[in-house]
């Protein structure tokens, strides 16, 4: 049975107002695919064939986007535009949604989904990261689940000073794949236990449901709570391991991070490579020179 994905995209990405009051992050255009695209293909090409969007009221838009777009369709077959017809079919897996109906954190959104996984390992992602390389990240964690048989997270080494911007994991080792013995979140400066840390990309097996169960005393009530009780609860049973993930991470989490990660992403398209590089070149050149006229 192909494995499911889960995107937990119910936020208010606060980072983002107030363009995020009526535009939902995730729909924020790199170049010319919403960012959660990227993550829906990133699932595709993993294998995975059913997926979950956890988003909220405000974020229908988000759901459409993943519609058939019946007018456009009639309009471009009839005018023989198939480049654009091709642009606009729908992405190749079954697309579901489930709204968050209060914002109470990961740990609920994930509680939420245990119906849709049926019992299963799941994919998990989050809208502010996408990585790009030859192997997309959804399938290292399923060939890492495939060996371990473990929860498993994905880690990248960081410079100390990034560190207390996430969580970071205590592992056991330092190889490829690592079990991790706890994960520390947003630790104060020179108390982390590595500097290994955890992205946006899971792979749970069933276990995590009972462990949020245990790990949150609170769960009926409206209080906030987030995963990493849970995968605490599960690292001190021996059952959540991490892979040092190959490719490109981009930043999606707050405006500087997008802007940058748009500028990356287009220089990888070979229509926008070269002028894209030029007019950086005349920016730089213009910020070093504001009273060059050459430059403006």
């Amino acid at each position: 049975m192909p494995m499911k994905g889960v995107i937990l995209a119910a936020g208010y990405a606060t980072r983002f107002l107030p363009a995020s009051k009526t535009i939902p992050k995730e729909m924020f255009p790199l170049i010319d695919r919403p960012a959660i695209d990227f993550i829906v293909q990133e699932m595709v090409d993993s294998g995975i064939e059913d997926i979950l969007l956890v988003s909220s009221r405000r974020k229908k838009v988000m759901e459409d986007y993943f519609d058939r777009e019946i007018e456009l369709t009639s309009a471009f077959s009839q005018s023989n535009q198939f480049e654009k017809l091709e642009v606009i079919k729908p992405i190749e897996a079954n697309i579901f949604t489930l709204r968050q109906q209060h914002m109470m954190g990961t740990g609920n959104a994930l509680m939420l989904v245990e119906p849709f996984v049926d019992n299963q390992p799941f994919v998990v992602a989050y809208p502010d990261d996408i990585v790009l390389g030859e192997k997309p990240l959804s399938k290292q964690l399923i060939e890492t689940w495939e060996k371990t048989g473990n929860t498993v997270l994905s880690v990248q080494e960081l410079a100390e000073d990034q560190l207390w911007r996430y969580g970071v994991i205590d592992p056991d080792g330092d190889g490829k794949i690592m079990k991790v013995k706890k994960m520390v979140e947003k630790p104060e400066h020179g108390t982390a236990p590595s500097r290994f840390v955890s992205f946006g990309r899971y792979l749970y097996t069933p276990e995590l449901f009972d462990a949020l169960r245990t790990s949150d005393k609170s769960h009926s009530s409206k209080s906030e709570f987030t995963q990493t009780e849970a995968i605490n609860h599960m690292a001190a049973l021996g059952n959540v391991s991490a892979v040092q993930f190959e490719g490109t991470r981009y930043d999606l989490g707050e405006p500087l991070g997008f802007l940058t990660s748009a500028m990356q992403i287009g220089l990888q398209r070979s229509e926008f490579k070269e002028t894209l590089l030029d007019e950086m070149r005349r920016l730089l050149k213009l910020h070093d020179n504001p009273n060059d006229e050459n430059c403006a």
